[in-house]
């Protein structure tokens, strides 16, 4: 028999008791008034939904005139990151020509302001030397300076039209094999040299390293907001922008990056908010939602870390302490609240962490398609683990010595692309039956233990 750690009984009641709205939760995490919250929650649970509703608490709009635009712009209180955020960077890839292809930015009040202060506070090094850090990219984005294109009006008349400067971001590389290179020794030049250095071709780059080169534009604009919030003479900052700012939000940077960059980049992030001024409750406040759990032990354990800052004459002082974060998860209830649970205890193990969602979705009777995709994930780590080339090596075996015929119905009902809460297909009451046996049988054989067991 297998128990149950958490009685049917005690999680409803739970479930009665912290369900909440994404609205409730947003106000909860403006109550907490901590300098940095991290919050771990799967794909598809309403991260990006969070921060929308976190913002219009911190920069409401006017409710009395829908119409009108906010009393002030939402990015003096608050700048925040998210899917969104992407949606403001879009390709011209030159079909034409298929030579010159551009990433353009949307023009809105947010991009104009952006574009301004970064040529302001010539920032385009620093993203730069960003975007070529996190990604190892051979890329070198180029933003535009100010010129005149020719277009055609309604009427198909030709007219000229201003391109603002910093509107368009191109990608060079270098050229593999440059044309006319000399074939010899002997006929190399000092201006054959110069013009094989010199040889270089625009690029479109791939979703992944377009996704980090927008974050790096932003991470960029946070270290200048960071480091001149830090001046305490106002009349000493390089910009008066930032001054009113008491929001950062920050949703998942981190699409694509590799374990190596990504482990860097949270270092990176958690050095950042550290060295922000904060003082008994006062300063700039960040909240960090993810669903790479990579990403969340990182940040989780350096945010666990205490800095202190040594001055010239001898002393010291605290300039960050653990106590100044809260961790927690988010889930989403069937019936569409919430509930943010604090885990300030220790990190995860995420294999665990999955089998405990299978574990509560058999007990409560809400198997979905996506729970077949987190059995997938657990069997192929742990067969990395265990040393098995393959994870259906860890499956039960016929009585002939052969592989269980359920793994290919695993396979079938589970995708990597499939997130929680994203697909809500109905499982056949045999595909159910078999994956509480399945789980009966991981759990015995390898001795996972979790938070939530099966219920016999």
């Amino acid at each position: 028999m297998i128990y149950c750690s958490v009685s049917l009984n005690q999680m409803y009641r739970k479930f009665i008791e912290m369900s909440q709205t994404l609205t409730q939760i947003a106000q909860e995490l403006i109550a907490t008034n901590k300098k940095v919250q991290l919050i771990y929650a799967f794909n598809g649970t309403g991260k990006t939904r969070l921060s929308r509703e976190f913002k219009e608490l911190i920069a409401p709009k006017n409710i009395d005139d829908p119409s009108s635009a906010e009393s002030e712009p939402s990015r003096n209180k608050i700048l925040y990151y998210n899917a969104y955020t992407e949606d403001l960077f879009y390709w011209d890839n030159d079909l034409d020509a298929d030579a010159d292809p551009k990433l353009k930015i949307q023009p809105n009040t947010f991009t104009g302001w952006l574009i301004k202060l970064l040529q302001e506070l010539g920032e385009d090094g620093n993203i730069v030397t960003n975007f070529q850090r996190y990604t190892s990219s051979k890329a070198t984005p180029t933003f535009n300076q100010e010129y005149e294109r020719k277009t055609k009006d309604q009427n198909n008349n030709e007219t000229d039209v201003t391109i603002p400067a910093f509107s368009e971001v191109t990608f060079h590389v270098a050229k593999n094999t440059p044309p006319s290179a000399p074939e010899t020794l002997d006929e190399i030049t000092e201006d054959n040299i110069t013009d094989v250095q010199g040889q270089y071709e625009k690029i479109k780059i791939s979703k992944g390293e377009e996704s980090n080169f927008i974050w790096s534009v932003i991470y960029t604009l946070l270290e200048q907001v960071i480091l001149t919030l830090n001046e305490p003479d106002f009349t000493n900052r390089i910009t008066n922008k930032f001054d009113n700012l008491e929001y950062v939000f920050i949703d998942d940077p981190v699409s694509s990056l590799d374990d190596t960059h990504l482990i860097e980049l949270a270092i990176d992030l958690v050095k950042l908010i550290k060295i922000s001024t904060y003082t008994e409750g006062n300063g700039l406040k960040f909240i960090i939602t993810t669903h790479n759990p990579l990403f969340y032990n990182v940040l989780y354990n350096e945010l666990n870390n205490d800095l202190k800052k040594y001055n010239q004459d001898g002393t010291s002082a605290w300039v960050y302490k653990r106590g100044q974060s809260e961790k927690y998860r988010l889930y989403k209830q069937g019936d569409g609240t919430y509930t943010l649970n604090k885990s300030n205890d220790h990190p995860f193990s995420y294999h665990l962490f999955l089998l405990s969602e299978v574990c509560k979705a058999i007990n409560t009777m809400q198997i979905k398609k996506y729970h077949f995709s987190f059995l997938r994930n657990i069997l192929e780590k742990a067969a990395t683990f265990l040393g098995h080339p393959r994870w259906e090596d860890l499956l039960d075996k016929t009585a002939e010595g052969n592989p269980n015929p359920f793994a290919s119905r695993i396979m079938n009902l589970s995708s990597h692309s499939a997130h929680a809460g994203e697909e809500t297909a109905d499982i056949e009451e045999i595909d159910k039956e078999r994956l509480k046996e399945l789980v009966k049988y991981l759990t015995n054989t390898y001795g996972f233990k979790t938070q939530e067991t099966l219920n016999d």
